[in-house]
């Protein structure tokens, strides 16, 4: 029986103790130590990261970045959350794909969306045609695109870290962050009446308590009013939104402000309420 050719009998070791190590996404300095408890000399490693993934061993998402595709007698396709949460750090699944993970909606996404409090610099954002197209933090890896919304490093909290399988963990904003981010960003979600809808669905499976919480640490007078009223509107006892309501502000925000200013003005939570359906209720 012939004997393995050197580079791809050590490709293989180096594949092995990097997946044993839980790496399923991996860059230069993780290679480097899997290299050193194989005895395996740090200056063949390129050779080495060269031949795995011309024999699809590996796969490059970027610079100094790769990816394990499969190993002789082990199946490892790595989880596209693993995937995004490594392209840009610190970073967490949010939005639409978190919001799917979490049951919260019975769409499913098209694309794998992040937060991060990190520029993103994607190849898309270096060709001419994308930029035209003002497409933003788009990272497309073989099927399967991948969007980054930027956001402020104080506003880069309510994250937790889920298994993904029994070798790979990420990390994901919860129910109660998710559920702050649709408010946030209500064009994302389809606007108010969309947001309203994902509220109610949600009541019976978040923390109410930490909703508020974050809410007052977000700082946004206007999204602290328009989550405080909808979340009343939906049966949230008055005394758990004490905070919400109490928070300070000086005019009357539009409960869907895509919407004109009309409807009737709740004084109590400065709230315009221009959603007839709402209203109408």
């Amino acid at each position: 029986m012939p004997s393995q050719k050197p580079a791809e009998s050590q490709g293989v070791r180096l594949l092995r103790q990097l997946f044993l190590n839980g790496k399923r996404v991996f860059d230069m300095k993780d290679v480097a130590t899997a290299a050193t408890l194989e005895k395996i000399p740090h200056n063949q490693l390129r050779k080495i990261l060269y031949t795995l993934a011309k024999h699809g061993r590996i796969s490059r998402l970027r610079r100094g970045l790769y990816t394990t595709i499969g190993m002789e007698s082990v199946a490892n396709i790595t989880h596209p959350f693993v995937i995004a949460t490594h392209l840009a750090q610190p970073s967490a699944i949010s939005h639409w794909s978190a919001l799917q993970h979490h049951g919260l909606t019975e769409q499913i996404p098209q694309i794998i969306t992040a937060s991060t409090p990190t520029k993103v610099v994607t190849p898309s954002m270096r060709e001419k045609e994308m930029q035209d197209l003002k497409l933003k933090h788009i990272w497309q890896i073989a099927d399967i695109r991948y969007e980054y919304i930027n956001i402020k490093q104080k506003h880069f909290f309510g994250i937790e870290k889920i298994w993904l399988d029994e070798n790979s963990q990420a990390p994901i904003t919860d129910k109660e962050r998710t559920l702050l981010d649709v408010f946030i960003y209500l064009k994302k979600f389809g606007g108010m009446g969309e947001a309203l809808g994902i509220l109610e669905n949600s009541l019976a499976t978040i923390d109410i308590q930490k909703l508020v919480n974050y809410t007052i640490q977000y700082d946004k007078k206007s999204l602290t009013k328009r989550l405080g009223w909808a979340l009343e509107y939906f049966g949230v006892p008055a005394k758990q939104l004490e905070p919400l309501l109490n928070a300070p502000i000086g005019y009357f925000c539009r409960l869907d402000p895509s919407a004109p200013a009309t409807g009737p003005c709740d004084k109590r939570w400065m709230i315009q309420n221009n959603l007839i359906k709402v209203e109408n209720k």
